[in-house]
């Protein structure tokens, strides 16, 4: 059975706590922990075309850089005491309003110009 989000948030907290390591998880450090990990995972996107297909190896460097993300920004979910489960939810329907699938479909135009 995978790990629910729940689960896995409490790991995380616990490896952070057995390393004394919440001192230095501040709402900003954690931010800004979390952009450099995303940023990482661009610039294995960097110059290369369009369609290009991903080799294996790099692949499994994604899937490091993909967790390292996930692992800050449930940290920062944690801090600010909100269920990051809930908060997707909440953006969901929210964008559900904002593009609406008669007028959204097929289309990257932002809402505002839809």
């Amino acid at each position: 059975m995978p790990m629910t989000i729940s689960a896995l948030t409490c790991a995380i907290l616990e490896f952070r706590d057995q390393r004394d390591w919440r001192q230095f998880h501040s709402p900003k450090n954690l931010a800004i922990s979390l952009s450099l990990e995303a940023a990482e995972i661009l610039e294995h996107f960097q110059w290369t075309p369009p369609g290009a297909e991903i080799p294996p190896k790099q692949v499994l460097e994604l899937e490091k850089e993909i967790g390292d993300v996930l692992i800050y920004l449930l940290l920062l979910a944690a801090e600010l005491k909100l269920d990051p489960v809930e908060a997707a939810v909440k953006k969901l329907k929210e964008n559900e309003g904002k593009y609406p699938v008669a007028k959204a479909k097929g289309k990257a135009t932002k809402y505002t110009e839809l």
